[in-house]
């Protein structure tokens, strides 16, 4: 009688075909084992992002609960911004930025503040007058609010910086938007930065853009907070126009 084995018919296993199934094998375990005793999962979250979100958020809900009192309220700002370009120029022609603008007045109104638009501004101001604030001309910067009843001032200024990098043979491109509150009478409240990754490419406002609209909420939080503890009725103390 034949054995129960006897009636399988034996399977003739290449020897490279062996190996390789005698490497699979030890294979398994080494692969199975340290991944399923720490539980891993192909999409796990980031915890870190996730931590640093809630705590961004955590800094800008704090700092717009700074209390501020009504008469800073009552008080308006005049908004500017400038670029200064590769030859150390500052190029401030409003036109020019009026989304990057619009990404902090919206945000400043949002917060009960009282600003001027793009066109009042241009419409009792020249131009030379605004190139007075990013010249650090106090006398015609003081003039200029005065003439449009501005009691506060928040100038932004891009500025950026080419570099070469020879790993990846292209142009990278780091952008800043440094955000400066003054009063009528010149004396600095705030300054807050923003600072980009360095972006491959050559168009500077595009990029300032995109950066205004990423640090927004976070830029205006904390020129908020500084204006509401450190602006003072002394600060800007005529009243503003009706």
């Amino acid at each position: 009688m034949l054995a129960p084995c006897d009636l399988v018919p034996s399977i003739q296993v290449s020897s490279p075909l062996r190996r390789a199934l005698a490497i699979f094998v030890v294979l398994i375990p080494l692969a199975t084992g340290p991944a399923a005793a720490q539980g891993f999962k192909f999409s796990q979250p980031d915890e870190s992002d996730r931590i640093e979100n809630e705590a961004r958020q955590d800094r800008i809900a704090d700092q717009l609960s700074t209390p501020c009192r009504a008469g800073l309220k009552d008080k308006k700002i005049m908004v500017v911004i400038g670029e200064r370009q590769s030859n150390g120029v500052i190029a401030a022609q409003q036109q020019n930025y009026g989304r990057h603008f619009q990404a902090i007045n919206s945000r400043l109104r949002g917060l009960g503040l009282k600003t001027f638009t793009p066109e009042e501004i241009r419409r009792q101001i020249a131009q030379a007058e605004i190139d007075a604030y990013f010249r650090n001309d106090p006398e015609a910067a003081l003039a200029a609010s005065r003439r449009l009843g501005a009691n506060f001032v928040l100038r932004g200024l891009i500025s950026s910086q080419a570099t070469r990098n020879p790993m990846m043979a292209v142009n990278q491109v780091s952008v800043n938007m440094g955000f400066t509150l003054t009063g009528s009478n010149g004396r600095v409240i705030s300054n807050v930065d923003a600072n980009s990754n360095s972006y491959a490419g050559a168009d500077v406002q595009h990029m300032a853009l995109t950066l205004v609209n990423e640090k927004a909420d976070e830029v205006v939080a904390e020129l908020y907070s500084d204006y509401c503890n450190n602006a003072g009725l002394g600060a800007g103390n005529r009243p503003a126009p009706k």
